[in-house]
């Protein structure tokens, strides 16, 4: 489950942000900066047990400095804490003298997009007691995915959760961002960007879907392990379907990437170009915004996901884990993939493979503005 936090400035933004279905409400100051004791304070008793509120402390000047900000935020009441954690020689002594803290309140390290952020770092949070890592980005207005591509922003994920961490990802989010940022299955989605806009929480909101009533939705956690290699069980018997469909494709997309089964092919990425057409389910009515589609970003960044992941012997292996992580969309019907390795000789050789989904299992999953998933 992906829990999506706002970021406010205070009470009053505090209960516009639940209004608008926020998870977690995030005070911060105008800046997405450090927040007062006497703010915070005001915000959880606003919030009144609703939801959580975590509150931001920055970079403060060493790590004296960074406990005495972040016990002030856990005397105010928050359930959790950001710690801006940058790179230099505070970073290690300030997540030491953190440890004690880590008893009373949650504590989150949060990591600027484009700084070292490793297996290293992460095992060093979890030895004091941090709870979770947040990876955002350092200016207002600035887009997570302009710092890190999908593939790097995998391993990151991977990496925290080695270490036990939760992982969130933050920044100016725009919708097209969403459906590509939950391909990797974060425990929290951040919107925290400046003016405070009642109308883009609702757009994300629509976007990250919240528990069904029986449980966590399989569907992220499917596509995440299928990007990871590990598809699961496929029906390729072909099926006549009624429902109407609409056909989104990707063409002549190329990529470096580990592929073969000769040793000669161990040594050296190769190019391989894929072309892709997805069958999905057409919503009951015209698309109006991004919860109507299936964007042809998740193509190309489950594919990104895929070459970056390890050396895949055989072409047919890989034109399976694509079509896994592809099936494993609720609206997605069929798939057909198409994959050439270009670097063998004078012509590109390769496979293509069609694979369905069994009929009764897609479903045209709506998004209220409320973000409740509905079918």
């Amino acid at each position: 489950m992906t829990l999506f936090l706002v970021g406010v400035t205070g009470p009053e933004e505090a209960m516009l942000a639940l209004a608008h279905g926020a998870d977690i409400v995030h005070v911060a100051d105008a800046g997405c900066g450090p927040v007062t004791a006497e703010i915070a304070r005001a915000t959880v008793a606003a919030v009144a047990r609703r939801r959580p509120v975590s509150g931001a402390i920055g970079a403060a000047s060493g790590p004296d400095a960074v406990l005495a900000a972040a016990t002030a935020l856990a005397d105010a009441g928050v359930d959790s804490i950001e710690v801006v954690l940058p790179a230099g020689p505070h970073q290690e002594d300030s997540i030491r003298a953190l440890a004690t803290l880590a008893r009373r309140v949650k504590l989150v390290g949060t990591i600027v997009a484009g700084e070292p952020a490793d297996a290293a770092l992460f095992a060093r949070m979890a030895e004091s007691g941090f709870a979770g890592v947040m990876l955002d980005t350092a200016g207002q207005g600035e887009r997570l995915l302009d710092r890190h591509d999908i593939a790097a922003l995998a391993n990151v994920v991977d990496a925290a959760r080695a270490c036990g961490l939760t992982v969130g990802l933050a920044g100016a989010l725009e919708t097209p961002d969403i459906p590509r940022l939950l391909l990797l299955a974060p425990d929290v989605l951040g919107l925290r960007a400046r003016p405070f806009v009642t109308a883009r929480i609702d757009m994300v909101r629509a976007l990250v879907p919240r528990p069904a009533p029986d449980g966590v939705p399989a569907e992220l956690d499917l596509r995440r392990r299928a990007a990871r290699g590990q598809a699961p069980e496929q029906r390729q018997e072909r099926h006549e379907r009624q429902e109407p469909t609409d056909r989104v494709f990707v063409r002549d997309f190329e990529l470096p990437m580990r592929i073969g089964a000769y040793a000669r092919e161990h040594g050296a990425p190769q190019k391989v170009r894929f072309d892709v057409d997805v069958r999905v389910l057409r919503p009951g009515h015209a698309p109006e915004d991004m919860s109507d589609v299936f964007s042809y970003d998740i193509i190309t960044d489950s594919i990104r996901m895929i070459a970056a992941r390890e050396h895949v012997s055989l072409v047919e292996t890989l034109a399976e884990r694509i079509a896994a992580v592809l099936l494993a969309h609720a609206r997605v019907t069929s798939v057909t993939v198409r994959v050439e390795k270009l670097d063998v000789g004078p012509a590109g050789v390769g496979i293509e493979i069609t694979r369905d989904k069994p009929a009764e299992a897609a479903t045209v999953l709506t998004l209220s503005r409320s973000g409740e998933a509905s079918t």
